[in-house]
C-alpha cells in the first residue's frame, strides 16, 4: 500500500510513491512552491521536471506548475531520492537588513550572493535562514523571488491572508517593480520598451535556461520591460527597467536579447568580458538591483513604496 502523509512533512527513501494532503497552511499556493517547501533538499529542476512529465497528480488530475492547491487536496508524488536530513547542517539564523514590518509582512534588503530559499545545491537561504532567525513566528513565507545574484527588495509574509493577497497583486501586475541594471555599451535612448515572448527550457545537465521566442511559439509567454536611461559612463549604461511582467529572468534576458548584457551577469552576460572586468576594477558580481517596489498594503489596501539604495559596491564603482 502507497504511504499517505497527512499535512506537510515528507522523508524517507527512493522508490515509492507518496500521497500527500494539503494542509490549512499550505492552501493556496502554486503547486510549485508547496512542492519545493516540501520536499527541502530535492533539487529544483527535478521538481519542475516530475510537474511537466504529469508524475505529479492533484485530487489524481495532472497539475502545472502554476495550480494552487486548496485544503484537503490529495497530491501524488512519484519516487524521489529525498536528502537524508540528519546529515544536512541546520541553516544558520540570520537578519537581513529591514525596510519594513509590520504583523502582516516584512521587506527586508538582500544582499547579493544570497539565495531566497535552499535547493539545487543551495543548503539555505534567506527563508530558512529567517526562520532560524525567528523561532516564534508561526508563519513565514516567500511572496516572491530574486535571483541569487540580485540584491535589493524582497518581501515575505508573516499570515496566510498577506501572502495570498500579496502574490495575487503581483499575478495581477498591481505591483511597481524597478531595477537598476549596469549593461555593457551605450543604451540607445530610443529604446524605451523591450516587448519579446520567453520561454524556459532546460539542458541535458539540468540547468534552467530563458530564451526568446515568437509570441506563437508553444509555452512563450509575453514579457514587458520598460527601459529608462539614467547615466551614461565610459562603455556601459545605467538604466532603470520597469517590468510589466514577472517573468523569470526577465530582465537579463531582455537587455541580453538588446544587445546590451548586464555587467557580471553569469548566465546571459559576456563571461571573457566580465572575467577581465572583475579583475580589473575588483567588482565580481552582477550589476542587478532591485532598487523600489510599490503595493497596496494586504490588510489595509494603503499604497505603500519601498526603496532600497544601490549597495556599497554598486555605489563604489559608478563612483
Amino acid at each position: 500500500m502507497e504511504p499517505r502523509i497527512i499535512g506537510g512533512k515528507v522523508g524517507g527513501s527512493a522508490g515509492e510513491v507518496r500521497h500527500v494532503t494539503v494542509d490549512a497552511e499550505s492552501a493556496g499556493q502554486r503547486l510549485d512552491n508547496y512542492l519545493l517547501r516540501l520536499l527541502k533538499g530535492v533539487p529544483k529542476t527535478h521538481v519542475y521536471r516530475v510537474i511537466r512529465s504529469g508524475e505529479v497528480r492533484v485530487n489524481k488530475g495532472r497539475a502545472g506548475a502554476d495550480t494552487r492547491v486548496a485544503e484537503g487536496d490529495e497530491v501524488r508524488l512519484p519516487p524521489l531520492r529525498l536528502p537524508d536530513r540528519t546529515a544536512a547542517p541546520p541553516a544558520p539564523a540570520r537578519e537581513f537588513p529591514l525596510l519594513f514590518e509590520d504583523e502582516h509582512l516584512l521587506a527586508i534588503d538582500k544582499p547579493a550572493g544570497v539565495a531566497v530559499h535552499g535547493g539545487s545545491g543551495v543548503s539555505s537561504g534567506v527563508i530558512e535562514q529567517l526562520r532560524r532567525a525567528r523561532p516564534q513566528a508561526r508563519f513565514l513565507e516567500l511572496v516572491h523571488r530574486l535571483d541569487k545574484e540580485t540584491s535589493g527588495i524582497l518581501l515575505l509574509a508573516k499570515k496566510r491572508s498577506a501572502l495570498v493577497a500579496l502574490q495575487d497583486q503581483f499575478r495581477a501586475r498591481g505591483t511597481h517593480k524597478v531595477y537598476a541594471a549596469l549593461v555593457w555599451g551605450a543604451w540607445p535612448r530610443s529604446l524605451k520598451v523591450i516587448d519579446l515572448a520567453l520561454v524556459k527550457t532546460t539542458d541535458a545537465a539540468g540547468e534552467r535556461h530563458v530564451r526568446v521566442a515568437p509570441p506563437a511559439a508553444e509555452d512563450a509567454r509575453r514579457s514587458i520591460s520598460l527601459v529608462r536611461v539614467v547615466r551614461t559612463l565610459d562603455g556601459t549604461t545605467l538604466l532603470d527597467v520597469t517590468i510589466k511582467t514577472g517573468r523569470t529572468h526577465q530582465i537579463r534576458v531582455h537587455l541580453a536579447a538588446s544587445g546590451h548584457a548586464i555587467v557580471g551577469d553569469p548566465k546571459y552576460g559576456d563571461f571573457a568580458r566580465n572575467k577581465a572586468f572583475a579583475k580589473a576594477s575588483g567588482f565580481a558580481r552582477m550589476f542587478l538591483h532591485a532598487r523600489e517596489l510599490a503595493f497596496d498594503h494586504p490588510a489595509d489596501g494603503r499604497r505603500i513604496t519601498l526603496t532600497s539604495p544601490l549597495p556599497a559596491d554598486c555605489a563604489t564603482l559608478l563612483a
